[in-house]
């Protein structure tokens, strides 16, 4: 393994500034390019342990033949609709107004 500490070139640190909407002026540039190269330094750590393993291992497996068949099933009848609620007129709810004046 290479034991040699990667850093941040200049003109990579003015990108980072760039994306970040930071200038160069408002920032101290050795106490961020300090502060950056420290942050590289924790990828270089992270990169010494094993990842070998399939991440998605942790997460459960769906099987194509635990799904449900796809087949068509009779839904609510209209009458049984009404009885639900007391508020349902001309084949629909009513519901509490969630808008305001200017809608």
């Amino acid at each position: 393994m290479n034991d040699t500490k990667r850093t941040v070139d200049e003109d990579t640190l003015e990108k980072l500034l760039y994306l970040s909407r930071l200038s160069p002026e408002s920032t101290d540039m050795a106490t961020l390019k300090k502060q950056v190269d420290e942050i590289v330094g924790y990828f270089d750590i992270l990169s010494k342990y094993d990842d070998s393993e399939n991440p998605y291992d942790a997460y459960p497996s769906t099987q194509a033949e635990k799904l449900r068949e796809d087949e068509i099933v009779n839904g609510l009848e209209m009458h049984d609709v009404k009885k639900i609620t007391k508020n349902f007129l001309d084949g629909y709810f009513q519901v509490p107004k969630v808008l305001g004046e200017g809608a």
